[in-house]
């Protein structure tokens, strides 16, 4: 991490299981830290990612990781993209589906719709000011209703949010396994 202070951070729920893990030998996710830093403003941020990604939508919540993921892979957040793409597979079943679509989601063994969706996923992540009614249009011809656009849109954006967060802060990349273990934690518990 490339802030000290906020790397040695223990403060709050997240600087307990910063100790915890710690103690057992266990991997430390690096956005624990970001986290424990000022968690009186980040539990805030925490309740409105478990809405998100965990909140009543048409969407499942193994479509918003995948969704998570692909922002994250579109960005080339490392540490984003690890982390979301080992929750989508516990979710999804599927690492190899999840992996084709955060390199192209046109040519991964999805749905046409799922399809239409990541590629309109990947145009907001890059060139969000470039999205127009035709490109809702797409979406609503692909079967998506106003309330699935509008939650994949949050996820999307939440996510652009969170890659900018952790690179800028200098979050470390993981093994595959702790990335295993984190996607079994918050397929299972959610973000609070």
């Amino acid at each position: 991490m490339f802030l000290k202070e906020v790397a040695a951070a223990r403060q709050g729920r997240y600087g307990e299981m910063i100790t915890k893990n710690l103690a057992a030998g266990l991997p430390v996710s690096g956005i624990w830290h970001l986290f424990a830093y000022k968690p009186e403003m980040t539990q805030l941020l925490s309740a409105f990612t478990e809405a998100i990604m965990r909140g009543p939508s048409p969407l499942t919540i193994g479509q918003r990781e995948l969704i998570a993921a692909v922002t994250s892979a579109t960005n080339r957040c490392a540490f984003c993209t690890g982390s979301h793409v080992a929750v989508a597979t516990e979710l999804l079943g599927n690492e190899d589906q999840v992996r084709a679509a955060c390199t192209n989601p046109e040519t991964a063994p999805l749905t046409e719709a799922e399809k239409v969706l990541l590629h309109f996923v990947r145009k907001i992540t890059k060139e969000a000011h470039r999205t127009d009614q035709a490109d809702i249009d797409e979406l609503k011809a692909a079967g998506w209703s106003d309330e699935a656009i509008y939650d994949a849109i949050n996820v999307c954006a939440l996510f652009n949010f969170y890659n900018r967060w952790n690179d800028a802060n200098g979050t470390p990349d993981m093994s595959h396994e702790a990335y295993a273990l984190s996607g079994k934690r918050l397929a299972t518990k959610g973000y609070v």
